[in-house]
């Protein structure tokens, strides 16, 4: 499976990549929202996009309400991991179009757990 982790931080985009590699899946990274629709326009097609919120150029809201506006990306899953942990933001995220939500700090077994709901685990995928 292919997967675009979206994160400004390196340290972010690596740490969530070493779980989903650990796990067999093909990671391809962006630093900003815009850079991300980019790469699944020109290099896709990515089954996950795992996307921070807090970004500069284009932020993660904004790249999840794009990604949704075009039906050629509408079986890409898309999971916000963020700091933002109000539930306005979790149901803004989730209405954009997001398919799950995971809050910063996370383990390598909530990110787990997640794909599992979401029916990409290492089982499933």
């Amino acid at each position: 499976m292919r997967v675009l982790v979206i994160d400004d931080s390196r340290a972010a985009r690596m740490a969530i990549g070493r779980i989903l590699k650990g796990i067999g899946f093909e990671i391809d990274e962006a630093e900003n929202g815009e850079v991300a629709l980019s790469h699944l326009k020109n290099q896709g097609p990515y089954e996950l996009c795992m996307i921070d919120w807090n970004m500069p150029v284009m932020n993660g809201y904004e790249f999840i309400k794009q990604v949704r506006k075009d039906s050629r990306f509408s079986s890409v899953t898309l999971v916000m991991v963020t700091t933002e942990n109000e539930m306005s933001q979790v149901v803004k995220a989730l209405s954009a179009g997001a398919n799950e939500y995971v809050m910063k700090p996370f383990t390598e077994e909530i990110i787990l757990e997640k794909l599992e709901i979401l029916g990409l685990g290492p089982t499933n995928g």
